[in-house]
């Protein structure tokens, strides 16, 4: 995914959080690029490093299209839910899919639906690549 790196940062106690801009949202997370990274453009891939257990950190979406926002010290990803023939579970966050480790099995009728996972921003991380 493409995204718009605004500046990495580091407040003591924390790793480097990148604060970043999509066409869809704005929020800080865990950037595992280089630490002197430029303001600019960069693809990324996304993981989350924090089990998703329905109810708690993943909840029905209040509207529908891909969603990112802060929301304390939590940011918060919208996108559609979909689950593997193997039971996996993937987030579509606008076209790019983040693989979800699960707690537990989701209720049947989440799957195809949009929801929001409230994840921890040091737990959710930012790979940068080159095409």
């Amino acid at each position: 995914m493409l995204i718009e790196l605004v500046k990495v940062a580091r407040f003591p106690g924390s790793p480097w959080l990148a604060d970043v801009r999509t066409s869809f949202g704005h929020t800080a997370v865990r950037w595992c690029g280089d630490r002197a990274a430029e303001p600019g453009e960069y693809h990324v891939e996304w993981t989350i490093d924090e089990d998703i257990v329905w109810g708690q950190n993943a909840k029905p979406a209040v509207g529908i299209g891909p969603g990112l926002r802060t929301g304390g010290h939590c940011a918060v990803l919208r996108g559609q839910l979909s689950l593997t023939e193997v039971g996996a579970a993937l987030l579509d966050f606008d076209g790019t899919n983040i693989l979800l480790d699960l707690a537990d099995p989701l209720p049947e009728d989440v799957a195809n639906t949009w929801v929001e996972l409230f994840i921890e921003r040091e737990k959710v991380s930012l790979y940068p690549y080159v095409l």
